[in-house]
């Protein structure tokens, strides 16, 4: 299955922090088939003096989307992430690793929303997204990932 993941950092060494992140998950998870160029962005929901790296980058597994959400946790740990945000309440991390699609598919359960229930609110999500898959439609709204990027430039 194609699996497109978000990933993020601001804290630490950002670069390596993303890199080695997108390894582990090649490691673990299965084949890394693209990886975008990594944005220097805003902190997003909070404020902080760090600024992001962001990336995203599609993956080939054959785990599920909760056993792929427990291994990037699992990643996110081993890290250095000590917490993870809850609801509004958003802070620095060494590293994000956030599931955004998984192939065409809706998941729904007490852990997990995919699609990311933020992702076409995120320019940060979607500016790397669409550098590596600009044409992948969203299974909820029937919209590609360019055409969710240009709705959210038109709304500021």
């Amino acid at each position: 299955m194609r699996v497109y993941i978000g990933l993020g950092s601001n804290l630490g060494n950002r670069r390596r922090n993303l890199i080695t992140a997108a390894a582990l998950l090649a490691e673990r998870a299965g084949d890394v088939v693209s990886l975008s160029s990594f944005y220097e962005t805003e902190p997003w929901g909070f404020a902080s003096e760090n600024k992001f790296l962001n990336a995203a980058l599609a993956l080939e597994t054959s785990l599920s989307p909760l056993a792929l959400l427990h291994l990037t946790q699992a990643i996110e740990r081993e890290l250095g992430r000590t917490e993870k945000s809850h609801g509004t309440s958003y802070h620095d991390r060494v590293i994000d690793i956030d599931l955004l699609l998984y192939g065409s598919g809706v998941f729904r359960s007490d852990e997990l929303e995919i699609p990311h229930p933020l992702l076409h609110e995120r320019r940060f999500v979607l500016e790397p997204l669409r550098e590596i898959a600009p044409f992948l439609r969203h299974p909820l709204f029937q919209k590609n990932i360019e055409e969710l990027y240009q709705d959210l430039l038109k709304k500021g």
